[in-house]
C-alpha cells in the first residue's frame, strides 16, 4: 500500500515504517509540524518518501494514518478528499487523555467512518470514545539488541521537554532521585532543567537530542533506567531501555504497570521508594543485571516488532477492504 502519514512521533514512526509498504511523508520548505519530512536522528528505510503538498493531488494514496485533528484538515486541503469517506483512514492516538480525566472526550468520538487506534489499553479505557470504533495496537520496537553493560554507576532518564511539561514528566522528582545516584537525562528541550529544579550539574548530566543509536549506546552503559513520568501514554524510551536489558525503576502510573513485570525492576507511586530502588540497583550490579534480563525478556514477548507490524497490516487491510 501507499500510506500517507505525517512525521509526528519519530520513535513510533521508526517502527511503523519497517513494514512492507511505501510511506509518504509530507514535507514543506520550513520543515514545520505540517511537513517535517524524513527523520534526521532516526534511521528510516528508503520506502519512506517525502512528498510536497503540491505533489499530493497527483500522488496515489491508498490509506492515511491521521495523528492530529489538523491532519484531517490537511487531507481535505491538500488532496481534496474526505478522510474515512473518499480516502480510507485510521486515527492513531498516541497520547493519554488530558483535561477532565476520566471524562475526556476523544476528538473523533461517536463518528463511524474512521477507527481510532490507541497505542495502549489505558488510553482506550480512559478516553470517552463514544460509539466510535476503536482498536488497541500496542507498541512494537526495533530491537536494538541486548547491549547492557551497566558499567557506569549512574541512572538514566529519557524525557522530552521536561522544563515546559513540568509535573507531567516528573521533573520535580529529579532532585530526590539525584540524591540516590548521579543521573544522566537524555531527550529534547533540556535547556534550563538545572535552573528549573535547582539541580546540581555535578550530579545531573544533560544530553540534548542525541541520535537514537548513540543514545541507546549511552543508556546501556548506565546501571539503571528511571521513568519518573506521571502522565503519559507509554514512553517508547522505557520499552527501548528494556530491550537493551536495563533494569527499570518507574512510577506505577498509566500503562507502565502493564509493561514492566515485578521481576524487571521496581514500580511504585511513592517517590521515596523509587529513590531507594535506584540506590539499591546502583549499589548491586548483579541484581541490576538480573532484573535487566527479565526486562528484556518481557519487552521482546509483548512489544516485538513482528507482532506490531502484523497488527497494523491487519487494520490497514480492514479499512481499505
Amino acid at each position: 500500500m501507499k500510506v500517507l502519514l505525517w512525521h509526528v512521533h519519530g520513535s513510533w514512526t521508526t517502527s511503523f515504517v519497517q513494514g512492507p509498504h511505501e510511506y509518504l511523508l509530507p514535507v514543506t520548505p520550513d520543515r514545520g509540524p505540517d511537513g517535517l519530512g524524513r527523520a534526521r536522528t532516526w534511521d528510516w528505510p528508503a520506502s519512506v518518501r517525502e512528498v510536497t503538498p503540491e505533489q499530493l493531488p497527483d500522488t496515489e494514496v491508498d490509506v492515511v494514518v491521521l495523528q492530529r485533528t489538523r491532519d484531517l484538515e490537511l487531507v481535505r486541503e491538500w488532496l481534496g478528499r474526505e478522510p474515512g469517506r473518499d480516502l480510507p483512514a485510521v486515527f492513531l492516538e498516541h497520547n493519554a487523555p488530558d483535561g477532565a480525566v476520566p471524562n475526556t472526550r476523544h476528538p473523533l468520538a461517536d463518528q463511524a467512518e474512521i477507527p481510532i487506534a490507541h497505542v495502549t489499553y489505558f488510553n482506550q479505557l480512559f478516553y470517552d470514545n463514544g460509539t466510535a470504533p476503536t482498536v488497541v495496537i500496542e507498541h512494537g520496537i526495533v530491537d536494538p539488541g541486548e547491549r547492557y553493560t551497566g558499567e557506569l554507576a549512574r541512572a538514566a532518564v529519557v524525557v522530552n521537554e521536561p522544563v515546559r511539561r513540568g509535573r507531567y514528566t516528573g521533573g520535580d522528582l529529579l532532585p530526590l532521585l539525584a540524591e540516590a545516584a548521579p543521573l544522566d537525562v537524555f531527550g529534547m528541550g533540556l535547556t534550563g532543567l538545572h535552573e528549573r529544579y535547582d539541580l546540581d550539574p555535578g550530579r545531573v548530566g544533560l544530553h540534548d537530542d542525541p541520535p537514537q543509536a548513540a543514545m541507546h549506546a549511552e543508556l546501556a552503559r548506565r546501571r539503571v533506567y528511571v521513568h519518573p513520568v506521571r502522565w503519559t501514554s507509554l514512553g517508547l524510551s522505557l520499552l527501548e531501555a528494556m530491550h537493551l536489558g536495563m533494569p527499570v525503576v518507574a512510577l506505577a502510573t498509566t500503562e507502565a504497570v502493564e509493561a514492566v513485570p515485578a521481576e524487571a525492576g521496581v514500580l511504585s507511586t511513592r517517590p521515596q521508594r523509587l529513590a531507594e530502588a535506584v540506590r539499591t540497583f546502583v549499589g548491586d550490579p548483579d541484581a541490576a543485571r538480573l532484573a535487566g534480563k527479565a526486562a528484556r525478556a518481557a519487552a521482546l514477548e509483548r512489544y516485538g516488532l513482528a507482532r506490531f507490524l502484523a497488527d497494523w497490516d491487519r487494520l490497514l487491510g480492514e479499512v481499505t477492504r
